[in-house]
């Protein structure tokens, strides 16, 4: 089941960042200094009580030299395309507005649940001051503070209220979900067709063409897949093609839904800083990673080209060095099958589980041959480790005082376990617990 999605809409300076950061509980910041990762901050997974779901703050997505109410029109319409659940945001110091009642007007066509907040609502004596948004016909208008984080709870309740049932989107346990990320015209649609040997998908040169997202079943040597199509985007036109966050947008709520991602790269063109937004995303999700690069026969070769290649994907994605590199050619078919075997093996090391009595086996082995080092006389002890997840695969490591367990140590750990098991595509998540 994918996680609902909820767009946080209204006018500029209503506090839509603010609410944003509140909810998601961290200030994120747009540039994070983990190893060449740019963090996009308009989406971010957040949580109330046993709800998990992404969020979206409409005011970053950057639509450029449009007027003023195009650009509101335009931030409402991806809201509506993109989220299961809106929150209207609204000022209640300034009461309603004109470009309110435009939002609203944009807002009545969509036949998704509107939750209306009043923000800037500070002190209970302001309370009478939401009393005018009634006039915007979404029900109970919910006041909130935003900097001071007051009825965020109540509003919240109401938003999970109305999120869409589970229901028909259950799992197939046998199917291997993937999808292809990257830039606009890197060639996803034309790697999609060939893996499919049909024409799926339109294809054209011109970059954002393909308009909208097609899960497409397939078989092939008896392992069912889904390819998760994020090539397009639902809109066409300019504003829309132009619009990189957008694009990332919809790539980060494929990957939410994918196993495997396939992070395709353009062999022509080299690496961009969005490949490693976007790649970074996927990491951070904890989804089987591979690179494939395409458009390979295109490229002017000698004996070094490849090497040459693989090193750069290494310097760009030092975070995804587990992740195996294809090369190959949607348009000549070349290597494109050899895809599937590929990504099942990633699929089957993202849910690979190890017992605990050979996960212990190798950590004691590891310890054995590289003590962790002391800090202050104190020396970190390891006395157990086990599995607690798959998909990525997580493991728990018990330990005298986890402040002792090193960066650097745990990297040493995740190399050892590695070289164990393979791993291979996987990312694997190391937690550091006080034995009690």
């Amino acid at each position: 089941m994918s996680k609902p999605t909820v767009a946080i809409v209204g006018r500029p300076n209503v506090g839509k960042s603010t609410i944003f950061n509140r909810i998601v509980g961290e200030r994120i910041s747009i540039v994070e200094d983990v190893a060449g990762v740019t963090r996009d901050r308009i989406y971010s997974s957040a949580d109330w009580l046993t709800h998990d779901f992404n969020l979206i703050d409409t005011g970053g997505i950057d639509i450029g030299d449009e007027p003023f109410l195009e650009q509101i029109r335009l931030q409402a319409e991806i809201a509506i395309d993109e989220a299961d659940v809106i929150i209207f945001l609204t000022n209640g110091r300034e009461g309603v507005t004109d470009a309110d009642e435009q939002v609203a007007k944009i807002l009545y066509k969509t036949k998704k649940p509107v939750v209306l907040a009043v923000n800037k609502v500070d002190n209970p004596d302001m309370r009478d001051m939401i009393y005018d948004f009634y006039s915007l016909g979404f029900g109970d208008p919910y006041p909130i503070s935003g900097s001071h984080g007051i009825g965020l709870g109540d509003l919240l309740d109401a938003v999970a209220a109305s999120f869409p049932e589970a229901g028909d989107d259950a799992e197939e346990e046998d199917v291997i979900r993937f999808s292809l990320i990257g830039r606009p015209n890197v060639g996803k649609s034309s790697l999609v067709n060939a893996l499919l040997g049909e024409e799926r998908v339109i294809v054209s040169n011109v970059a954002g063409t393909t308009t909208d997202a097609i899960d497409t079943s397939y078989e092939f040597e008896g392992q069912k897949y889904k390819i998760i199509d994020t090539a397009g985007m639902r809109k066409k036109g300019k504003v829309y093609e132009n619009m990189e966050k957008y694009s990332v947008l919809r790539a980060l709520k494929a990957i939410d839904r994918s196993d495997v991602v396939l992070i395709v790269l353009n062999g022509e063109e080299g690496i961009r800083e969005q490949d490693k937004r976007i790649a970074g995303y996927a990491e951070e999700a904890g989804k089987g990673v591979m690179f494939v690069v395409n458009k390979w026969d295109a490229v002017e070769k000698d004996d070094k080209t490849m090497n040459k290649f693989n090193e750069d994907i290494r310097k760009n994605f030092l975070f995804l060095d587990y992740a195996p590199i294809a090369y190959v050619s949607a348009k000549t078919k070349q290597r494109v099958t050899t895809l599937f075997d590929t990504i099942k093996m990633i699929s089957e090391n993202h849910a690979l589980r190890i017992q605990s009595s050979v996960l212990n086996e190798v950590i004691e082995d590891a310890v054995a041959r590289n003590p962790a080092p002391s800090d202050k006389g104190r020396r970190l002890r390891i006395y157990y480790a086990t599995q607690v997840a798959v998909k990525p695969p997580v493991f728990i490591v018990f330990v005298n005082e986890p402040e002792l367990m090193h960066f650097s140590y745990e990297r040493f750990l995740q190399n050892r376990l590695r070289e164990s098991f393979g791993f291979e595509g996987t990312p694997i998540r190391l937690i550091t617990r006080a034995r009690s």
